[in-house]
């Protein structure tokens, strides 16, 4: 047992001092690889000095491709200064002789040899003082820096514009007979009669001066038309013209209302062939009757009284030359039918007469909108698109105004006036609302504002006053706004209600034009873009009331809308001149 032990002793530290060696040999291993290759042969030399126990484990681990490499932090470490001394102390002990080396094959011999002439070519030129003396002081360290670059200051030079030598008359330059006002032979042309605005705004010809007589477009209805203005004494002749407004006492007796009305097959036509601007209904009861004016200047008179079939009671007829914008029936004579058009003329049609007789003409603006100064309908005041407005009596003869002035705003494109205060009128144009007097327009001289109504950000489209009393003004704006104000007092500034976010551009860029429901002095209609179309009936606090849709019949956007002042019926015409009416 104990001679066991021995032996296993025996053999622990043998292989304990095998193991002794082998790592001796690691460090000589790599120790040889931090030397320089001329101080390595001198290293060898000194290694085979030692016991032969460990020549063995050392020859071959010093070959360089058996070595393993240090790491970088640990080649780092030594310095380039104690590898130059250590070469520099040895250098005439690193040549040797092909006997002292006999294990070594004829190449090997060979390569030592040149490696020895090598040694000594480098040792003649000195490269090792010269580089022990670059590195005998600390380390240089390269500073990590950005650099910034500098900007130079930019001189505010004006670049002068580049014309060409055209513009700036130098030169010659060739022109067609044409741009030189020349016929064929070189004849100088007539000169061209100089364009009005109203021809540029207008673009077409404008009708003849003085009435016009009614004949239907669409010769198919003549005999219709003229059955229809036949009956016209024995229909409309009779009715008497009310004022009157029938309200519902409540909100909720007025929604009840509005679910009533419906629409059907019957109440869907084509009443003109271009864009519906502006749209008006009879103010009686019975029969219905329903006006559109188109961008055309067609208008287009639609007779919902017939029972078979409505649709074929539709007369086309051509007042106007350019887009009639704006229509009323005369608030005292129920056979007549007012309309302003962009070709400059006011026109009245009397049913009656068959007749388009001309109340203004304006020869160089068009004309926006208008409205009655008083409630025998003779007065009017009349908008025009360069920012001017005419105040018009009907009883006076011939085609020009009483009064005329201008407002800061530039345009106008509506004017509405109070229901109750005949003589306060509200106006729009660009971004600006603001409400005048009437009593204060001096002829041919700027009228400034009783009041303004400001936050509109940009072209405000329409501006209303409240029926009945007057006390809101609504507004539609392109900034996708509706604004209600409280015109209960006339201020120089007028203070916001409510703002109702509300999409008000639609199709072909128009915008669309929110009213007042005349028997409510609360509520109003206004388009929608929304799907399945619809018209929608705000409350003055911005909460929807009711929505007007159908999937059948409601195809398209309506853009300008209207209520019956006493009963419960909306028309509603679109951008493809269809009119659709709901009604209970």
């Amino acid at each position: 047992m104990a001679s066991k032990n021995v032996q296993d002793g025996s053999v622990k530290k043998g292989l304990t001092r095998k193991c002794l060696v082998k790592k001796k040999a690691t460090q000589k291993e790599s120790f040889y690889e931090l030397l320089p290759k001329r101080s390595r042969k001198e290293f060898l030399q000194k290694c085979e000095a030692v016991s032969s126990s460990e020549e063995a484990s050392f020859t071959l681990p010093l070959l360089p491709h058996h070595s393993n490499v240090l790491s970088t932090k640990a080649r780092s470490a030594m310095t380039v200064e104690n590898a130059s001394e250590r070469d520099s102390s040895d250098e005439d002990n690193n040549t040797f002789s092909e006997d002292e080396l006999p294990h070594l094959s004829k190449y090997e011999k060979k390569r030592l040899k040149n490696i020895q002439e090598n040694a000594k070519f480098f040792a003649s030129l000195k490269v090792k003082e010269t580089t022990a003396s670059l590195f005998t002081g600390a380390p240089r360290t390269l500073s990590k820096f950005r650099r910034e670059k500098k900007t130079k200051p930019k001189k505010n030079v004006a670049m002068a514009s580049r014309r060409s030598m055209r513009l700036r008359g130098l030169g010659v330059f060739r022109q067609s007979f044409r741009l030189q006002r020349l016929d064929p032979q070189g004849i100088p042309l007539s000169e061209l009669p100089e364009k009005t605005a109203k021809a540029y705004l207008s673009g077409c010809v404008t009708k003849p001066a003085g009435p016009l007589q009614m004949v239907p477009v669409n010769e198919e209805q003549d005999d219709a038309f003229l059955n229809f203005l036949e009956g016209w004494e024995n229909i409309f002749s009779k009715v008497k013209m009310s004022t009157d407004r029938k309200q519902a006492n409540s909100l909720d007796r007025y929604k009840a209302s509005l679910n009533c009305m419906t629409i059907k097959e019957g109440y869907v036509t084509k009443v003109v062939n271009g864009r519906i601007h502006s749209i008006a209904i009879h103010p009686s009861e019975t029969p219905i009757l329903v006006a559109a004016g188109d961008g055309q200047g067609t208008v287009g008179i639609w007779n919902l009284s017939k029972k078979n079939d409505p649709r074929n009671e539709n007369f086309v007829l051509e007042p106007h030359a350019h887009r009639v914008s704006c229509l009323h029936f005369s608030p005292s004579n129920p056979s007549q039918l007012l309309s302003v058009s962009y070709d400059g003329t006011l026109r009245c049609g009397d049913f009656s007469k068959a007749v388009f007789d001309e109340i203004y003409r304006m020869e160089d603006f068009s004309l926006t909108s208008f409205d009655f100064l008083g409630r025998d309908g003779s007065t009017l005041i009349v908008s025009q698109f360069d920012g001017g407005f005419a105040v018009v009596d009907r009883r006076t003869p011939g085609t020009s105004h009483e009064m005329s002035g201008t407002v800061e705003m530039g345009e106008l494109k509506n004017v509405h006036v109070h229901p109750e205060d005949a003589h306060y009128f509200v106006g729009c144009g660009g971004s600006s609302v603001n409400i005048y007097d009437a009593r204060q327009i001096k002829n041919k001289e700027l009228l400034n504002p009783v009041a303004r109504l400001n936050g509109h950000s940009r072209i405000v489209s329409s501006a209303y006053f409240s029926p009945m009393n007057g006390k809101r003004v609504l507004t539609t704006c392109v900034d996708d706004n509706l604004r209600v104000y409280d015109t209960s007092c006339i201020l120089p500034d007028i203070g916001l209600l409510a703002s109702i976010s509300h999409n008000n551009v639609g199709e072909g860029l128009t915008c669309f034009k929110a009213i007042w429901d005349p028997k409510r002095k609360d509520c109003f209609v206004v388009g929608s873009i929304a799907h399945p179309r619809q018209i929608e009936v705000f409350h003055e606090t911005g909460s929807l009331v009711h929505s007007f849709t159908n999937v059948n019949y409601l195809t398209s956007m309506c853009f300008c809308n209207t209520m019956h002042p006493t009963r419960n019926m909306l028309a509603a015409g679109s951008h493809r001149g269809f009119v659709y009416v709901f009604m209970d």
